[in-house]
């Protein structure tokens, strides 16, 4: 059993599919991270650094519990536990952790950044909203131009690149990005997102999300609350 500590963010549904597609059984056990449940102790020994998803195998590499957290390397665990989403082949299988790593390392964080100054930053700064909402059009540009020549992102099958890279691009007009301008990346989300799985997966925790903000909660997610010493 899988023990999954998240929220309904792009980062927790990138596990949510993945459970989902794989059908491993797992409890949900919700990580309010406006109300700052990632700084309660007991979460912080799973995830050090406070940040959701984290998780809990019941039956871990040896037979015991195993605790792990960061969505890729959740990703990767997860599909070496039951050998699906990630080709055999070395070749492929190196495709995979690129696009993976690409996802991490700018689909992801750029993004965010992008959320953050568009639509919750408490001042409208003119610099970091177009340098954020430019960036997102070229990560978009990227993704775009490879799925001209591979009908999903790391290979010609789905994998854990996909499941990693859909959650942070279904609500581009956040970012600043016209969808129609990137017709390939279109095509392969919305086929992703019309997937049985990654249905029921986008629906954990969906009645928890909220259409505003308190203060309090806007303090623990972006303001000084997150920076105290533990």
């Amino acid at each position: 059993m899988i023990d999954l500590y998240t929220w309904p963010t792009p980062n927790g549904h990138k596990i949510h599919i993945m459970l989902e597609e794989t059908g491993l059984p797992y409890r949900v056990h919700p990580i309010d991270i406006g109300a700052g449940d990632q700084f309660k102790p007991e979460f912080l020994k799973i995830s050090p650094n406070n940040k959701m998803p984290a998780m809990v195998d019941s039956e871990g590499p040896d037979g015991k519990p195993f605790a792990l957290a960061e969505s890729g390397a959740m990703l990767f665990y997860l599909a070496s536990k039951t050998g699906g989403f990630l080709p055999q082949g070395l070749r492929e299988r190196w495709q995979v952790m690129q696009w993976t790593m690409f996802q991490m390392g700018h689909i992801g964080p750029m993004l965010g950044q992008a959320h953050h100054f568009l639509g919750y930053a408490p001042e409208k700064i003119p610099y970091a909203m177009n340098r954020y909402a430019n960036e997102a059009k070229r990560l978009y540009g990227v993704v775009d131009r490879r799925l001209k020549e591979s009908e999903f992102l790391a290979c010609d099958e789905y994998t854990i690149a996909d499941m990693a890279t859909v959650p942070w691009l279904r609500f581009p007009e956040r970012q600043g990005v016209e969808i129609g301008e990137y017709p390939a990346l279109k095509r392969w989300r919305d086929a992703i997102l019309e997937r049985p799985a990654v249905q029921r997966a986008l629906q954990v925790l969906a009645d928890r999300r909220r259409a505003e903000m308190t203060k309090e909660q806007k303090e623990n997610l972006f303001g000084a609350t997150q920076y105290a010493k533990r």
